[in-house]
C-alpha cells in the first residue's frame, strides 16, 4: 500500500503563528484610548435606543462623542508628527 502525502508546503505559514512584534504592540497601545472612547460612545448609544433621551442623556452622548473626536484628533496629530509611541 502506498502512502499519500502532501508534496507542497503547508498552506498556512508561520507568519500567522507568531506573537505580535514590539511595533504592533506599540500601535495597539497608541490606539487604546480611541478604542475605549468608541466603546463608551457605543454604550451610550445602546442605552438610548429604547427610550427618549433626557437632558442628562444628551450631555452624556455629547461628552462621549467629544471624547471620541478628541482621541481621533490626538491619534492623527501623533501619527503626522512622526513621534514614536
Amino acid at each position: 500500500m502506498k502512502h499519500i502525502v502532501a508534496v507542497q508546503a503547508a498552506v498556512t505559514t508561520d507568519e500567522y503563528d507568531r506573537e505580535p512584534t514590539a511595533a504592533e504592540l506599540d500601535a495597539i497601545a497608541a490606539e487604546t484610548p480611541l478604542i475605549l472612547a468608541e466603546v463608551e460612545l457605543l454604550d451610550v448609544r445602546i442605552a438610548l435606543m429604547d427610550r427618549t433621551p433626557s437632558e442628562l442623556d444628551k450631555r452624556r452622548l455629547r461628552k462621549a462623542l467629544h471624547r471620541v473626536l478628541a482621541e481621533r484628533a490626538a491619534l492623527a496629530n501623533h501619527a503626522t508628527s512622526g513621534e514614536a509611541a
